[in-house]
């Protein structure tokens, strides 16, 4: 498994040069509010603020794009994800695509 530490949005992991690319990779995740989940977050509309029933949602749909991410580079043999970067986009109204992507390496010690 592809560690956490070794995804990163930089083009390179200090210590490591990159041996082979092995393309990109991706981790695409579509979610829609359930109409329990949307009543509550437009009652925390009304006191303002942040709207912690999105906010949960937004972080574990992006979680769960990460995790798809990784395992695809897994899949692939890689050590590491380089370039790493998510995106989301409204299919319709209340659904929306998170992918998570990046490019999926393998890496040797640069020479000292």
């Amino acid at each position: 498994m592809v560690p956490h530490e070794y995804v990163t949005t930089a083009f390179e992991l200090p210590g490591f040069r990159v041996k082979r690319n092995l393309g990109v990779v991706r981790g695409i995740v579509v979610r829609s509010r359930s109409i329990v989940g949307t009543i509550g977050a437009g009652l925390q509309t009304i006191v303002g603020g942040n709207i912690s029933l999105y906010s949960k949602l937004c972080e574990k749909t992006r979680s769960d794009a990460f995790d798809l991410m990784i395992q695809h580079a897994t899949d692939l043999g890689a050590d590491a994800v380089i370039g790493a970067r998510y995106d989301a986009t409204e299919i319709m109204g209340g659904v929306t695509e998170v992918l998570a992507y990046g490019t999926a390496v393998t890496l040797e010690p640069s020479a000292k």
